[in-house]
């Protein structure tokens, strides 16, 4: 299949826009979509590009009954002018492909994939937003649609992209969130699937998520699953932690996801000399710095959040107010330059951001 094979449908009902300055995280939907089929023996096919619709599957599809999908997320953004902007897009369609890996689904064809997303941001061009802090949110995701109760893998699938106009993924925005350290339950361990974007991660982080907003938290920083002391990450983002002026980051281990901004923010930490690790980092270390008055700094990373400011951690009875609640400096510098970066307001030194006009290109030449 040609990328030059992908049949456009326009809606002939386009929807009202919402308001920039209304938007919330991932309510409102564009107008199209994009489909791909898989079936056993004849590979992906059928690549289109439809008006948004519901979809229709057989009660039986093994999507509902053994978990076998994954997905991926990352933005779009408008510049000042004008310009459509994508930041590493090629770098979520390989690490869908590692969690298809994980997961028994067939590869994707990444140059298709970047092509399907190009034509879809094209035929929506006028639902991405220019409100400071906006964007619009790309979700790519893979079900398996073969209708069979056996446990194993699906010989039918489906591709598909819809994209969201949003505002800020937290209501907080910048302003520091607070974290809830979780120490009962478990989310994953190494050699399961922690390290792919796979719908069951997020499912078996319901339940706790659920208890920290209970008390007051945003969201919950996971340890591991074996000795329930080491930090992994928090539910939607990678964490980091600034200590006696090194910035420290739990090493990917095998139950970690391999975020596309935390891979981007330890560039930028390296271009700005700043001390950088990535290794195994307890919460007792954690505490003890705080305990030290040498804990600087606590923020995590994602594509949805960017950067998120900690201002507060839960563990246990412990109760830590980090850089008294406020954004540290390094946040907010992190923030500002890699939110610039995806803006085009500030210089990118790495070529990460891809224009999108008739064809893919580095924005930067």
């Amino acid at each position: 299949m040609t990328a030059h094979s992908i049949h456009i449908e326009k809606t002939t009902n386009p929807k009202q826009k919402p308001a920039s300055n209304q938007l919330v995280f991932g309510k409102y939907f564009t107008d199209h979509m994009f489909i791909l089929d898989y079936e056993e023996g004849k590979g992906w096919h059928s690549a289109r590009i439809v008006p948004y619709q519901p979809i229709t599957l057989d009660p039986a599809a093994r999507v509902f009954h053994y978990g076998q999908t994954v997905f991926e997320g990352l933005k779009a953004y408008l510049t000042a002018d004008e310009k459509v902007l994508l930041f590493r897009p090629e770098q979520n369609f390989k690490r869908l492909n590692r969690s298809n890996e994980r997961i028994s689904i067939p590869a994707l064809d990444e140059e298709l994939a970047l092509e399907a997303l190009r034509q879809l941001i094209v035929t929506d061009r006028d639902w991405i937003p220019n409100e400071e802090g906006t964007s619009l949110y790309i979700r790519p995701f893979i079900i398996a649609t073969q209708a069979s109760l056996g446990v194993s893998p699906s010989l039918q699938y489906q591709f598909m992209i819809i994209m969201s106009p949003v505002g800020a993924y937290y209501a907080e925005g910048i302003h520091p969130v607070k974290i809830y350290v979780e120490s009962d339950y478990v989310r994953a361990v190494k050699g399961g699937t922690g390290v792919a974007k796979t719908a069951g991660n997020y499912a078996a982080g319901l339940k706790a998520q659920e208890e920290a907003t209970s008390k007051g938290y945003s969201q919950v920083l996971w340890l591991d699953g074996i000795h329930r002391k080491y930090i992994e990450e928090v539910g939607s983002m990678n964490v980091f932690f600034k200590i006696s002026g090194t910035v420290v980051t739990p090493a990917l281990n095998g139950s970690i996801l391999d975020g596309i901004t935390r891979n981007s923010i330890l560039q930028l930490l390296r271009h700005w000399n700043i001390p950088v690790e990535e290794r195994q980092l307890s919460i007792d270390e954690i505490y003890e710095a705080y305990s030290n008055n040498t804990l600087e700094e606590a923020f995590g990373t994602g594509t949805a959040a960017v950067i998120s400011p900690v201002g507060q951690l839960l563990w246990n009875d412990h109760q830590m107010i980090i850089n008294e609640g406020k954004t540290g400096e390094l946040s907010k510098k992190l923030y500002d330059t890699l939110t610039g970066i995806q803006k085009g307001e500030v210089e990118d030194p790495f070529g990460w951001m891809v224009e999108v006009t008739d064809q893919l290109v580095r924005a930067n030449g």
